[in-house]
This record gives C-alpha cells, structure tokens and sequence, in this order.
C-alpha cells in the first residue's frame, strides 16, 4: 500500500483519487480552494425571486461511459449518484445573416438530413464525406492514443498506424485545412472550426486530428446532469469519501520534495512539517508544476504557448426566451475573432478582445437551477488570457470588464436575442477570476493550446504523474477523467 497525495481536487484529482483508494492505496487529496471541482465552478445568486444556480465552468458532459466506467470501477454505478439527461439539440448554430439555423443531434443520419434541410444536399454529401473520415481519426485515437500513456513524440510515431488511419490523421494538416478540403458551404466549415475552441487552439493552427472532437460529441451524445454539472464534483468527493480517501481544503501546496530523483513528499503553505507521500499524483496545470512546484526549466518548453480563454456573463434573466439549451452565435468574421484573441506578436499585434465575438449562450432547461418565470445564462465569449505579455489583456485594467460585459449583450441584441430589458441581475467572470479561483495559469482553459501531444503523465521525479486538462490526453470532462484512468492504471494496485 502505497502513501498518495493527489494535488488539487477538480475532476482529474478526484477520479484518479476513488480510482487509487479502491485498490487499496492510502490517498490524501489537497485542494488550495475551500470547495472541491476545480474548474467545475459554481455558483449561486441569491434574489428576492429565488436562488439562481450557474455552472462556470463545463455546460455538457460527453462520452458517458468513460463514467460510467469510473464509477464501475470504484465500486458503484452511476446512476445511483448522478441523474444524466440527454441534450437535444446539443447545440444551436444561429450564423450570420438571415439563414436558417442549424441544430446539432447524436443521431449521425438525423443531422445530415437537417444539413439538407438548412443548406442543401451538396452540403449534407460534404459532411457524409467527412463524417467517413472523422469515424477513422475516432476509432484510431480512442484504440491507440486516449487510453494509453504518451510520453514523448517517439511513443506517437512507434505506435503500429494502419496507412488508413495515417491518411485520415493527415499530420501536418490543421482543421480550417480540412474543412476547407471537405466543406464547400461556409457555415458547415465555421461549425468545424469551432471545435477547436474545445482544446482552446486557433482552428488555423489546430491539428485536423482535432475532427475526432465532433465526431465523439455528435455521435455518442450530449448529456446534462439535473441540477447542474457541479453535481458531478459533489459525486466524486462522496464516492472518495466513501472509499476512505482524506481530503482536505484550504490547504495550498507550495512544492514537492523530490531529491535524488524520488518524490518524498509536499509542503504546504503555513506548515512547517512536510506531508510524507509514496506518490505524488498532481492535479495542476503541468506550467504550474514545472514553474512552481518542481522547477523544471527544460519541460517548461512549449508550455508558455496558452490555450484561449473565456469572459463570462452570469445572467438571471426575465421570461422565457425559447433557447435551446447550447447556442452559438456565429459573428460574420470568424478569423478577425482569432487574430484578436490570439494576437500576432510576431508582426507586433496585441492581443485584446474580440469587438464581434462568437457568443456561445446556455440556458439549462432544469427547474433546480433558477426561479419559476425566469432562466439563468451562461455567457461564454472566446477571450485572451490575462496578462501583460503581447498575447494577452490586463483584465484587471479598471472599466475593462464592464465595458466589454455592456459589449457582448450589445452583440446578442445585434444577432436577434435582445435581453438589455429583461436582466434580474448580471455578474461578469474574466480571465483573471478563473486565474485566481483555480490557479490556471493566465485563465487560460485548456493549458497550453491545443495540440495532439500534451505534457505525459508521467513525472520526471520517480512516484511524480500528472493528470487534468494540462496533461495528456486533454482537456475536458472525458478527457481528464481517462487521464485518470491512465496515471491509476499505470500506478497499480496495492495488492
């Protein structure tokens, strides 16, 4: 039986956590927030009305049964701790213009006909097209890559490709490269586009691997959980409790012990006697652990290039606005968005905030989450992370916020979904908050922006992994909890 502190109690931390005390390990999890969830914020505004609840952080769990299978493996089912509801439609594209929008489904040959439906036949054969060629980059990431532990860029090239899968992969290809191969009509290729904000890249950097994203969501289903998201932090802090795992809040890690090539332990802020450990299982973004925690000058190579951030409007709005529960509004030029959030500091252009930002709107359908007669919004508008480097904006610059918030409900009213008159009350989230309340570094969502090869979950230090959306595979809910299957897996049982 191995002595394991887990650092940091999001999703990643708490999976890999149950994961660990169900095979007999001793495990101590320590979070430097008082709540447990990580970026499966929360939040409630109370009003004379009633309560309303706000997820800040993920809006739709995908992939179920990898939780399925968490939870299998821990002893318990899910459905016992968690109520999943599908999401249909998952997500409402409104685009520029006066065209229809378009409705995304789980149904393969549902969506295609709604293709047609909305922009004609030639473009439903375009995505059948690609729709073929995106099952390949699945079927190969979900057998040789997600499941596994990476390493280094020699484990992706020894790994026994099919010349199909290589073909449909197209290394050196980005997604923009692929859409404009496949997609002849513009507002299918600005759905595809989108995905790659779910790794927090520029789509015209994102590797087109990144088709996998789509496929994965439009083919095995969006899902909610009643009462929101956050649920799904309350039912893993219950289930490692469960298990015996010790977990503990307010309490910040301030480095790892690892001379001599072993982990020994950690420290903790205000306490002078370090915390004994076998195996230190961090829950970090691996810039962090590397800058902070285990300074590693060399692995902080690449780690400096950040993922997007997000600006946030919390809104408790009046009436019923006929919303699906995931909408995105589309702006006319989707690359001046990039270009702003991203910068280009090589030809001395800032990054700053997008004036005709892609709005994403979710209003969650559930009567826990907000009062009769009114609906509680999550707004997410793409945004640089914070800071004062070139690729980023100072959001703690005084008026920055509030402007921009006025800004955003400006161009929802522009798009047709006017709410400036109906507002109970509003709260705005930058960069900066999500830096502070979760220690990403800069606000950035997704560490570094995205690409096929992450920081490996295995440590320089011996006993030393890493797990979370930092780290490979990826960030996002499935994503971070098969990181956690990974560094368990690879750990072993204590017997």
């Amino acid at each position: 039986m191995a002595r394991i502190v887990v650092v940091g109690a999001g999703v990643g931390g708490l999976a890999t956590a149950a994961r660990l005390a169900a095979t007999g390990h001793q495990v101590t999890v320590l979070e430097r927030a008082e709540t447990v969830g990580g970026k499966l914020g929360r939040y409630v505004h109370d009003t004379p009305a009633g309560p309303f609840h706000f997820d800040t952080g993920p809006s739709l769990l995908t992939l179920p049964d990898v939780f399925h299978d968490l939870f299998e493996a821990t002893g318990a089912k899910l459905d016992e701790y968690l109520d999943l509801k599908p999401v249909d439609p998952i997500v409402r594209h409104v685009f520029p213009g006066r065209g229809p929008a378009l409705d995304s489904c789980a149904d393969p040959a549902e969506f295609v006909a709604r293709i047609g439906a909305a922009f004609g036949d030639r473009a439903a054969a375009d995505w059948q097209r690609l729709w073929r060629r995106a099952a390949r980059v699945w079927q190969a990431s979900h057998r040789d890559i997600l499941r596994r532990p990476i390493d280094s860029p020699l484990d992706l090239a020894a790994l026994a490709w099919r010349l199909g899968d290589l073909a449909a992969i197209g290394p050196g290809r980005t997604l923009r490269g692929l859409g404009r191969r496949h997609l002849s009509d513009p507002r299918l290729r600005m759905l595809l586009d989108r995905y790659a904000t779910y790794t927090g890249a520029d789509p015209r950097r994102a590797p087109a691997a990144l088709v996998a994203v789509p496929y994965a969501e439009l083919t095995f289903g969006g899902w909610y959980l009643r009462g929101g998201l956050g649920t799904l932090a309350d039912a893993l802090l219950t289930r490692c409790l469960d298990l015996g795992v010790v977990v503990r809040t307010g309490a910040t890690v301030t480095r790892i012990d690892a001379a001599g090539g072993r982990v020994h332990g950690v420290r903790l802020r205000g306490v002078a006697a370090p915390v004994p450990a076998d195996v230190v299982v961090a829950n970090v973004d691996a810039l962090t652990l590397y800058r902070d925690l285990l300074p590693s000058p060399r692995r902080l190579t690449g780690l400096t290039d950040r993922s997007l951030a997000g600006f946030v409007l919390l809104l408790g709005v009046t009436g019923d606005s006929g919303l699906a529960h995931h909408n995105v509004f589309f702006p006319r030029d989707y690359d001046a968005e990039f270009d702003a959030v991203f910068g280009r500091p090589g030809r001395g252009v800032r990054a700053r905030p997008a004036a005709d930002p892609t709005v994403f709107v979710t209003v969650a359908d559930d009567p826990v989450v907000r009062p009769a007669g009114h609906e509680a919004w999550f707004v997410l508008v793409n945004a640089p992370r914070h800071g004062t480097a070139a690729g980023a904006v100072d959001w703690r610059r005084p008026g920055l916020a509030e402007a921009y918030a006025d800004r955003v409900l400006d161009v929802l009213a522009e798009r047709g979904v006017d709410v400036r008159d109906r507002l109970a009350f509003r709260e705005v989230r930058t960069p900066a908050d999500l830096d502070d309340a979760t220690g990403a570094p800069g606000g950035s969502i997704y560490g570094t922006a995205g690409g096929l090869l992450r920081p490996a979950n295995r440590g320089p230090a011996h006993g030393l992994w890493l797990v979370g959306g930092s780290s490979h595979p990826g960030g996002g809910l499935p994503m971070v909890t098969l990181s956690a299957q990974i560094v368990a897996d690879e750990i072993g049982p204590a017997w």
